[in-house]
């Protein structure tokens, strides 16, 4: 079994973070993408409600009609307004969790470059020693059939 480097566990660990950190990067988009879908949903019922409602006013409406449209047209409001600050905060969070994502790729790259240098080193060290080996071989041969 082969053992492994410091360098390979860093890697390792840094793989599993950026994992864990894609992870919660795709929750928060969806999160936020799910919060924006519920806002247009909102929208889109306040504006067919104020049709509804203009509607109704060509047509006549008594005085306890008219304050009812404009109470709940007043709460969708409302509650569109509190769910445009839901979207804003999902849409912090996915800022927040693109950084950590971010942040955590260029960990697990950095490890990466490192581990290529050093194998890029190692290399270069054997390919000048198998070097160095044949160069030998070949002045024992020249100096023997002298």
């Amino acid at each position: 079994m082969a053992t492994t480097t410091a360098l390979e566990t860093l890697i390792e660990l840094a793989t599993k973070e950026t994992d864990e950190a894609t992870k919660r990067l795709g929750r928060s988009v969806r999160t936020s993408e799910e919060a924006q879908q519920k806002l247009v949903i909102l929208e889109q019922y306040r504006d067919d409600y104020a049709l509804r409602f203009q509607e109704s006013l060509s047509s006549g409406l008594t005085a306890m009609s008219y304050r009812n449209f404009q109470l709940f047209i007043e709460k969708i409001d409302s509650a569109i307004t509190g769910q445009q600050n839901v979207v804003k905060n999902a849409q912090q969070r996915v800022a927040e969790a693109r950084a950590a994502w971010q942040a955590c790729e260029r960990k697990r790259m950095s490890y990466d470059t490192l581990a290529t240098r050093a194998k890029q080193t190692t290399q270069l060290r054997e390919t000048r020693r198998d070097q160095k080996q044949t160069d030998e071989q070949a002045s024992r041969i020249t100096f023997y059939k002298r």
